[in-house]
C-alpha cells in the first residue's frame, strides 16, 4: 500500500475495528497454475481474531470460508495439496486481503475555499480509507479430515453469531430479537453444506491501512471540504465531513503532543 505520511496516522486499534466494522474483505491470491488464473480476487467475510488487544505488535489472524466450486477455491486446494506447504500447512505463497471504508467520495476544486480563491493552483481528489492484511494461508479442504470439520463447524457458527449480533442488532437483551443460529436448521443440513465449503486462515505478516482525508489540505481549505460535503445533504456527504474532521483532530492531537 502506498502510505504518504500524513496519511498513515490510523493505530492498529482503529484499523482492527475497521476491518471488524466492514468484514467483506477483497480476498487476493497470486498462486502459479497450470489450470487456473494466476491472479484471483474473491468477496468474503472476515473474523479477525486477537488474543490480546492491547498489543499492538501482535498481528492476528483472518478466518473465512469459500464455496468450493469457486474456481479460486481449487486453486488454493490444488496449491495446498502440491509440495508448497510449509510447515504448519501455510503456503509459501503471500496473499492480501483489503478491506474498505463504508463511504468515499470525489473531492472537487470548489470545497477549496482558500488555495482556489488565492493561486488557483487546485486539482480534483478521491478521499476514501481502507486496510491491507498480508500473510501466509493454510486452507482447510478435506471434507474427511476432522481438523478441517472442526475449523469449518467454529468458523461459520462464530460467523453468524457475530453478524446476528453486531450486524444486525439481534442481542435478545431489552426489545431486541433473538438471532438466527446454526444450530437452528437441521444438523444433517449444515454437514451437507459444509462438504460445498473450504475454510481459509491467514496469519497476518502485515498490517497497513490509510486514512485519505483531506489531511494535506490547509486548514482553510480543510473547513471549505467539511462544509462542502455538509452541504451535499446525503448521508455520504454528512460521514465524509465527520471523518474528515476526525482525522484532523487526531492529527493535530499528534502535532500537539510531540510539540510538548
Amino acid at each position: 500500500m502506498y502510505l504518504r505520511s500524513v496519511h498513515a496516522d490510523a493505530d492498529t486499534a482503529t484499523l482492527r475495528r475497521l476491518i471488524r466494522e466492514n468484514p467483506l474483505g477483497i480476498f487476493t491470491t497470486a498462486i502459479q497454475s497450470d489450470n487456473f488464473p494466476v491472479i484471483q480476487c474473491t468477496h468474503i467475510p472476515f473474523l479477525l481474531d486477537v488474543e490480546d488487544e492491547t498489543n499492538e505488535s501482535e498481528q492476528g489472524v483472518l478466518r473465512g470460508h469459500m464455496a468450493r466450486a469457486n474456481p479460486h477455491s481449487k486453486a488454493l486446494i490444488e496449491a495446498a495439496q502440491s509440495a508448497s506447504a510449509s510447515a504448519g500447512g501455510y503456503l509459501e505463497q503471500e496473499v492480501m486481503v483489503l478491506f474498505n471504508f463504508p463511504v468515499h467520495h470525489y473531492v472537487t476544486p470548489k470545497f477549496y475555499t482558500e488555495t482556489k480563491p488565492d493561486t488557483g493552483k487546485v486539482v480534483p481528489t478521491w478521499n476514501y480509507a481502507a486496510a491491507q492484511v498480508y500473510g501466509k494461508i493454510k486452507v482447510y479442504h478435506d471434507s474427511k479430515s476432522e481438523e478441517a470439520g472442526n475449523f469449518l463447524g467454529k468458523q461459520i457458527s462464530d460467523l453468524t453469531d457475530l453478524s446476528e449480533t453486531s450486524i444486525m442488532g439481534y442481542t435478545a437483551e431489552g426489545s431486541a430479537q433473538k438471532g438466527w443460529k446454526v444450530t437452528d436448521a437441521p444438523a444433517t443440513y449444515i454437514t451437507l453444506l459444509k462438504k460445498a465449503i473450504i475454510g481459509i486462515e491467514i496469519k497476518i505478516d502485515r498490517l497497513e491501512g490509510k486514512f485519505k482525508m483531506s489531511q494535506e489540505s490547509t486548514e482553510g481549505d480543510r473547513e471549505g471540504i467539511i462544509s462542502g460535503f455538509q452541504k451535499l445533504g446525503t448521508d455520504v456527504g454528512a460521514t465524509m465531513a465527520e471523518t474528515v474532521a476526525e482525522r484532523a483532530a487526531i492529527q493535530k492531537a499528534k502535532k500537539d503532543a510531540i510539540s510538548q
